[in-house]
């Protein structure tokens, strides 16, 4: 997986900033962080040491690999933020946070998190949906996180709320091994013509 340029292929991460959280899905996370530094991929994400962020992010530094975050400034007051990350950005509001998360991976994988994650997951698809961009997009559904979302999706697609030209915008992981390998392996997304009917058209 290359990006084309001089840097390594980056991955950002959507995920759960909490700690109050059942703590199975915690190995996941540090094994996806784990798994994007050992194929020498670099992890963007929103900065925070806690929770599902938390646990990626030291996945990817044990495995020597390197962090990029984008966090704002009032949690860095906080001292919620990763201090040990390589990079980190650190911005006033949420618009610019969002943007340099997306801006700053080739590819996303939403891990399992609140509406933080949730509205970063549909608005990265609704992106690409509108052909603002071309990247994979992994949902890994530990547990069955993400079941109720996928179903509602599928309730979309059932009542032509989105097209059936847009099946195909995400993949569904249930293990970082296989989050992993879509990123690897699905290629650039083809924008299918618009249905000038609606359910997702511009």
């Amino acid at each position: 997986m290359t990006t084309g340029g001089a840097r390594p292929f980056r991955v950002t991460v959507y995920a759960s900033s909490s700690d109050r959280i059942p703590a199975h899905y915690a190995p996941v996370a540090e094994a996806l962080g784990a798994g994007i530094a050992a194929r020498g991929w670099e992890l963007v994400w929103g900065g925070g040491r806690f929770g599902l962020m938390g646990a990626c992010s030291r996945g990817a530094r044990q495995r020597g690999g390197r962090t990029l975050g984008v966090i704002l400034q009032q949690f860095v007051d906080k001292n919620v933020h990763c201090e040990q990350a390589h990079e980190m950005a650190t911005v006033q509001d949420m618009r610019t946070r969002k943007r340099g998360l997306d801006e700053g991976g080739d590819a996303f994988v939403a891990l399992p998190g609140g509406l933080g994650t949730l509205e970063e997951l549909l608005e990265i698809l609704s992106f690409k949906q509108l052909g603002f961009h071309r990247k994979p997009v992994v949902v890994l559904d530990v547990g069955g996180y993400w079941q109720p979302l996928l179903q509602m999706l599928e309730r979309g697609f059932a009542e032509g709320f989105i097209q059936p030209h847009f099946r195909g915008l995400w993949t569904v992981a249930t293990t970082a091994e296989q989050a992993l390998e879509q990123l690897a392996n699905t290629p650039p997304w083809t924008q299918a013509p618009r249905d000038p009917l609606g359910g997702g058209s511009a």
